[in-house]
Protein backbone atom coordinates (compact mmCIF):
# COMPACT_ATOMS: atom_id res chain seq x y z
CA UNK A 1 0.00 0.00 0.00
CA UNK A 2 1.04 3.47 -0.58
CA UNK A 3 0.34 6.92 1.58
CA UNK A 4 -1.81 8.78 -0.05
CA UNK A 5 0.25 11.30 -1.58
CA UNK A 6 2.71 9.01 -3.28
CA UNK A 7 2.97 8.65 -6.73
CA UNK A 8 3.70 5.29 -8.48
CA UNK A 9 7.12 5.81 -10.53
CA UNK A 10 7.85 4.27 -13.96
CA UNK A 11 10.83 1.50 -13.24
CA UNK A 12 11.70 2.91 -16.41
CA UNK A 13 12.10 6.21 -16.83
CA UNK A 14 11.45 7.59 -12.94
CA UNK A 15 8.68 9.58 -14.27
CA UNK A 16 5.49 9.67 -12.76
CA UNK A 17 2.56 7.51 -13.73
CA UNK A 18 -0.58 9.47 -14.42
CA UNK A 19 -2.85 7.66 -11.63
CA UNK A 20 -5.11 4.85 -13.66
CA UNK A 21 -2.60 4.49 -16.65
CA UNK A 22 -1.49 0.70 -16.28
CA UNK A 23 -3.00 -2.70 -16.98
CA UNK A 24 -6.03 -0.45 -19.01
CA UNK A 25 -6.91 -3.99 -20.80
CA UNK A 26 -7.49 -7.07 -18.96
CA UNK A 27 -4.99 -9.71 -20.36
CA UNK A 28 -3.07 -7.22 -22.62
CA UNK A 29 0.24 -6.37 -20.58
CA UNK A 30 1.30 -2.88 -20.65
CA UNK A 31 3.99 -2.34 -23.39
CA UNK A 32 4.11 0.97 -24.03
CA UNK A 33 5.79 3.95 -21.89
CA UNK A 34 4.09 7.11 -23.58
CA UNK A 35 6.13 9.73 -21.92
CA UNK A 36 4.82 13.35 -21.84
CA UNK A 37 7.33 16.18 -22.16
CA UNK A 38 5.83 19.88 -22.03
CA UNK A 39 7.93 22.66 -23.85
CA UNK A 40 9.25 24.65 -21.22
CA UNK A 41 8.22 27.77 -22.38
CA UNK A 42 4.47 26.38 -21.81
CA UNK A 43 4.92 26.04 -18.32
CA UNK A 44 4.26 28.79 -17.00
CA UNK A 45 0.60 29.23 -18.35
CA UNK A 46 -2.48 29.41 -15.43
CA UNK A 47 -4.84 27.83 -17.53
CA UNK A 48 -3.66 25.40 -19.22
CA UNK A 49 -3.70 21.73 -18.85
CA UNK A 50 -2.99 18.63 -21.07
CA UNK A 51 -6.04 15.62 -22.13
CA UNK A 52 -5.11 12.18 -22.82
CA UNK A 53 -7.02 9.64 -23.70
CA UNK A 54 -7.25 6.13 -24.98
CA UNK A 55 -9.08 3.85 -27.16
CA UNK A 56 -8.39 -0.06 -27.02
CA UNK A 57 -10.36 -0.69 -29.51
CA UNK A 58 -10.53 2.06 -31.56
CA UNK A 59 -14.27 2.21 -30.88
CA UNK A 60 -15.13 3.61 -27.23
CA UNK A 61 -13.08 5.39 -25.22
CA UNK A 62 -11.35 3.35 -22.52
CA UNK A 63 -9.82 6.33 -20.42
CA UNK A 64 -9.33 9.90 -20.47
CA UNK A 65 -7.17 11.71 -17.60
CA UNK A 66 -6.49 15.96 -17.25
CA UNK A 67 -3.24 16.74 -16.35
CA UNK A 68 -2.57 20.50 -15.13
CA UNK A 69 0.31 22.38 -16.40
CA UNK A 70 1.24 22.65 -12.61
CA UNK A 71 1.31 19.37 -12.27
CA UNK A 72 4.71 19.41 -14.63
CA UNK A 73 6.14 22.24 -12.70
CA UNK A 74 5.68 20.13 -9.34
CA UNK A 75 6.92 16.77 -11.38
CA UNK A 76 10.31 18.73 -12.21
CA UNK A 77 10.84 19.45 -8.41
CA UNK A 78 10.08 15.17 -8.15
CA UNK A 79 11.57 13.52 -10.94
CA UNK A 80 11.75 13.80 -14.89
CA UNK A 81 8.01 14.35 -15.89
CA UNK A 82 4.64 12.13 -16.52
CA UNK A 83 4.09 9.09 -18.14
CA UNK A 84 1.03 6.43 -19.49
CA UNK A 85 1.45 2.72 -19.71
CA UNK A 86 -0.73 1.48 -22.91
CA UNK A 87 -0.72 -1.98 -23.95
CA UNK A 88 -0.06 -3.17 -27.99
CA UNK A 89 -3.29 -1.66 -28.99
CA UNK A 90 -5.07 1.01 -29.44
CA UNK A 91 -4.96 4.54 -30.04
CA UNK A 92 -3.95 7.68 -27.53
CA UNK A 93 -4.69 11.53 -28.45
CA UNK A 94 -2.90 14.06 -26.26
CA UNK A 95 -4.33 16.94 -26.40
CA UNK A 96 -2.66 20.45 -25.38
CA UNK A 97 -5.60 22.45 -24.03
CA UNK A 98 -5.49 26.47 -22.46
CA UNK A 99 -8.69 27.84 -22.16
CA UNK A 100 -7.32 31.22 -21.40
CA UNK A 101 -6.19 33.53 -24.27
CA UNK A 102 -9.31 34.48 -26.18
CA UNK A 103 -9.54 32.16 -29.00
CA UNK A 104 -8.49 29.31 -27.21
CA UNK A 105 -5.08 27.26 -27.79
CA UNK A 106 -5.46 23.56 -28.87
CA UNK A 107 -2.90 21.32 -30.29
CA UNK A 108 -3.15 17.55 -30.85
CA UNK A 109 -0.97 14.30 -31.27
CA UNK A 110 -2.55 11.50 -32.17
CA UNK A 111 -0.52 8.07 -31.72
CA UNK A 112 -1.58 4.69 -33.14
CA UNK A 113 -0.11 1.89 -31.09
CA UNK A 114 0.24 -1.39 -33.42
CA UNK A 115 -0.69 -4.48 -32.15
CA UNK A 116 2.80 -6.18 -33.00
CA UNK A 117 4.81 -3.07 -31.27
CA UNK A 118 8.06 -4.74 -29.16
CA UNK A 119 6.83 -4.47 -25.21
CA UNK A 120 9.41 -2.08 -23.40
CA UNK A 121 8.80 0.48 -26.16
CA UNK A 122 9.08 4.17 -24.95
CA UNK A 123 7.41 6.83 -27.03
CA UNK A 124 8.14 10.05 -26.56
CA UNK A 125 5.43 12.71 -26.82
CA UNK A 126 6.94 16.82 -27.13
CA UNK A 127 3.80 18.73 -26.11
CA UNK A 128 4.30 22.46 -27.54
CA UNK A 129 1.20 25.13 -27.39
CA UNK A 130 0.68 26.49 -30.52
CA UNK A 131 0.65 30.54 -29.71
CA UNK A 132 -2.02 32.20 -29.60
CA UNK A 133 -3.50 34.14 -32.57
CA UNK A 134 -4.47 37.69 -32.50
CA UNK A 135 -8.32 38.23 -31.06
CA UNK A 136 -10.45 38.73 -33.96
CA UNK A 137 -11.69 42.38 -34.73
CA UNK A 138 -15.19 43.35 -34.40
Amino acid sequence: MTNPGEQFKSLNSGRFVVPGWTNLVPGKPDAVELQIDLNEADANREQAMILVEYWADGQDLTLQSLLPVRAFRAAREGGPGWCVFVPAQGRVLVRAIDAQPDPPVLASHWINVEPDTVPGTVVNVDVKFPDSPPAAEA
